[in-house]
């Protein structure tokens, strides 16, 4: 007995044919999916409704506006010769159409400034410290010296104890008072109070 050894298939390859072509019987056919299908059906359907109602709504946009198709007729427009410009030339100066101007010029402005609550005659003092100690109010008072003012160090005796007061002025009035206060305070001292003077 003679066999053809080259045209016989092994028995595991043999085996696994069988079982592929088993398994490709076996295996349910694939469907088209739906879903996809419908939204695009639906998406070219309302795309088409859209271009549909835009054309509509030009239709009758052209059928509220009259055309009235009248002859043009173009008649030459003659030109006046003028004579050339200076390039240097400056334009007319603009009028005025305004009135307040004037109004405000002539305009008298009356202010009644009331003397209730001003002390004329008063005079000012500033006090920009209070020690138990006569040395700190001495300290103060040279601090305020470097600054270019004179202080003064006064003693006081209270039912309290005895102070010493670091005290600025006389000031003829608060507002030379107040410019005393804000120089001190670019110096660096915070505390200075203004009275009037005792």
């Amino acid at each position: 007995m003679s066999r053809d050894y080259a045209n016989r298939k092994p028995k595991s390859a043999a085996k696994a044919g069988k079982t592929s072509r088993s398994t490709k019987r076996s295996a349910p056919k694939r469907r088209l999916p739906i879903l996809p299908w419908l939204l695009a059906i639906g998406l070219i359907s309302s795309f088409g409704y859209f271009l549909w109602l835009i054309n509509g709504s030009s239709e009758s946009s052209d059928a509220l506006v009259p055309v009235t198709n009248k002859p043009t007729t173009s008649q030459p427009v003659k030109e006046t010769p003028q004579a050339p410009k200076d390039p240097n030339a400056l334009p007319p100066k603009p009028t005025e159409e305004w009135t307040y101007l004037e109004e405000l010029e002539n305009k008298n402005v009356e202010v009644d400034v009331p003397n209730s609550g001003v002390v004329s005659s008063g005079l000012y003092q500033m006090q920009c410290g209070s020690f138990r100690q006569e040395s700190q109010a001495n300290q103060m008072k040279a601090r305020i010296a470097f600054m270019g003012m004179e202080a003064q160090v006064r003693r006081s005796e209270g039912t309290n104890g005895i102070w010493y007061r670091v005290v600025l002025g006389p000031f003829k009035s608060k507002r030379d008072a107040e410019r005393g206060r804000h120089t001190i305070q670019n110096g660096g001292i915070n505390t200075c109070k203004i009275w009037l003077w005792q």
